[in-house]
């Protein structure tokens, strides 16, 4: 009985087990289907491509307004029920009170645009208008938003009106254009001529019909908008037909001085009727508009960049956009997304906008139509404030001033260096962009220009900071080797060859503080180097400001913020660069045993480190934490 029982909970184990893969298994198969079901990419290919809004009733559930409607004061409309019986000749008349304030008997336009049903059709009905009415009758909807239009249908509840025109607009109701006239008197009513040729010349011309009123017609009214366009079969090459058939309103107008003649053109017309039946329409049909149904078919326009148009964070209908594109109707680019024109997506081309190419130096573009012609159709985007010391259309390469590190990609942020180029030794702050070679004045040598070359000496003067030695001590540089510095400014360093070991003596400083070497200082200070003002033989002195003071002990009591102070190096540390000084720059040095006087003495346990501004922050911190980290000296 056990093994029974164990047999039996493994197997219900192993189906529970397999029902589980064979769900993962069905429901993977619809993961994957979704995942490829959208509609503005290809799978298969991989590239994105046209895409369109489903094709709905736009007018379906939009409130209409009319400037008529029956009801105030009650009247008596009456109308057929059926229009396959009116056609007949059989047409069952039903006669209804109209009342505003009773809402079972009122008929308001939100009929035109509810659910349409043959078998109980609501009717809008318009008051009854007197012979002397000289008003229009008009219906508006507000679509929302741009939809492109196919049809424009309306279902007439009793005898279909002799003259209406249809009228669209593309400025949500600013202004309006006609779109279609009819009429059976078009010169008289509209004064336009019955049905004119359209061409290419003049697609959009709205035309003028009478087939409303023709034998077979029935109580509809459908206008379709590419009818007799000849482009029509190259819509999506055509700009003209595209905005012909763009609407954010629509506006139908009966105009009133011709509702009598519904029931004489109707007559003349019918005349395979009986003269019963024509009497019978004689007597039901009334100076009023009535209509069940108005339908405006289209998509929501998107250009062909979105699938589906859905409400935003500010209630209004706009287009969900891809391909990055932007906008309600997808008709401009995405920021940053300016490397190509924008274009309508066709079948053939998704004409998807495309990210500028800065480097991630540049958060601004714009498009160069000329630059994009010379390109041969593939870029013409122009990037705008390159960062991090870049220029160019691209910010492909370093600004004046810096030159190419070689050592980080492009789109690095420390792609560029500064020049450095020494302010005596060099003829210009410009250097070479691809190495960094300094422009060096005759007898200077160097990178940066910061030393004299071999046969020169120093001289002292800023306009020729090296001159020839004299021949008589030329072999005696020429056998040590030796190279002098271009002037008597610090910036220059130590030369090469038997002299390193004279440079044994400076150390490696790490270009970091921390809050460990900030507490072992006696005194953490910015200063300026001004200039210099004189020198001996074994010291260099600068004239200096003190920027900012962000420590100091209680035996620095002389270093006040905001005031000079004197800079004191020894020339043999100076010239071997440790520290590396230059006038007209600022450091930070955190030093031990400052003197008593209003001095800074720079020795080998003295750090120096050339300036950030990004540091400021973090010295502020190290201020604030030194009383809790910091023990008093």
């Amino acid at each position: 009985m056990r093994i029974r029982g164990l047999l039996v909970i493994v197997f219900s184990l192993t189906t529970v087990m397999a029902r589980r893969r064979v769900n993962r298994a069905f429901l993977k198969m619809f993961q994957s289907e979704a995942a490829q079901s959208d509609p503005c990419h290809d799978d298969e290919t991989d590239k994105p491509r046209q895409c369109v809004p489903d094709f709905v009733n736009a007018a379906y559930g939009v409130g209409a307004r009319a400037s008529s409607t029956c009801g105030s004061p009650t009247s008596r409309h009456c109308y057929s029920t059926s229009a396959q019986q009116f056609l007949k000749g059989q047409p069952k008349e039903v006669c209804e009170i109209c009342d505003a304030e009773n809402k079972g008997k009122h008929h308001p336009p939100e009929f035109l645009t509810d659910l349409n049903n043959p078998n109980n059709v609501t009717c809008w009905n318009s008051e009854i208008l007197s012979p002397d009415h000289e008003d229009n009758v008009t219906l508006t909807l507000s679509l929302g938003k741009k939809y492109e239009l196919t049809y424009i249908s309306m279902q007439f509840c009793n005898m279909k009106p002799h003259s209406l025109a249809i009228y669209k607009s593309m400025d949500h109701g600013k202004s309006w254009q006609p779109f279609q006239y009819y009429s059976g008197s078009c010169r008289e009513v509209w004064d336009r001529d019955h049905r004119v040729t359209i061409s290419r010349a003049n697609e959009q011309e709205a035309l003028c019909l009478d087939s409303h009123l023709q034998d077979g017609a029935g109580t509809r009214v459908a206008f379709s908008t590419l009818a007799d366009r000849p482009s029509a079969e190259d819509f999506e090459n055509s700009p003209v037909l595209q905005d012909w058939v763009t609407a954010t309103d629509i506006k139908v107008v009966f105009p009133a001085k011709y509702f009598k003649q519904n029931n004489i053109e109707s007559n003349a017309i019918s005349s395979n009727q009986s003269e019963e039946t024509n009497q019978r329409e004689t007597d039901h049909s009334r100076d009023y508009i009535s209509v069940s149904d108005l339908a405006i078919g289209g998509r929501c326009k998107c250009n062909g960049h979105a699938s589906q148009c859905k409400f935003d964070k500010y209630g209004e209908l706009a287009c969900d956009c891809q391909h990055n594109t932007d906008g309600r109707e997808c008709e401009k680019c995405k920021p940053f997304h300016f490397d190509r024109p924008w274009g309508r997506a066709t079948s053939s081309a998704a004409n998807e906008c495309v990210p500028c190419s800065c480097n991630l130096h540049a958060r601004r573009c714009r498009f160069n139509m000329e630059l994009y012609r010379l390109s041969g159709g593939i870029s013409g985007g122009v990037c705008y404030k390159c960062r991090h010391n870049t220029a160019g259309r691209h910010c492909h390469y370093c600004k004046e001033g810096y030159f190419r590190n070689k050592d980080k990609p492009m789109t690095h942020k420390k792609a560029c260096r500064p020049c450095n180029c020494h302010p005596v030794g060099s003829s210009g702050k410009i250097c070479n962009q691809t190495n960094g070679q300094c422009p060096c004045k005759d007898g200077v040598t160097g990178l940066e220009c910061n030393r004299c070359a071999k046969g020169y000496q120093q001289s002292g003067s800023p306009i020729a900071p090296c001159i020839k030695v004299p021949r008589s001590s030329f072999s005696n540089y020429a056998r040590s080797g030796t190279s002098y510095p271009a002037a008597p400014d610090p910036g220059y360093s130590r030369p090469q060859g038997d002299a390193r070991a004279a440079c044994a003596h400076c150390k490696k400083v790490k270009r970091k503080v921390n809050m460990r070497k900030y507490c072992k200082q006696d005194y953490v200070v910015l200063v300026t180097l001004i200039r210099q003002t004189n020198s001996g033989n074994k010291w260099f002195k600068f004239q200096a400001s003190i920027d900012s003071v962000f420590r100091k002990s209680g035996g620095v009591r002389r270093l006040q913020q905001q005031g000079p102070v004197d800079v004191w190096v020894k020339r043999d540390d100076l010239e071997c660069g440790c520290p590396k000084l230059r006038a007209r720059s600022s450091y930070l040095i955190l030093g031990q045993d400052a003197s008593s006087r209003r001095a800074v003495v720079i020795n080998t346990k003295t750090v120096v480190l050339e300036w950030k501004e990004e540091w400021r922050r973090r010295m502020k911190r190290f201020q604030r934490r030194s009383s809790k980290y910091c023990p008093e000296k």
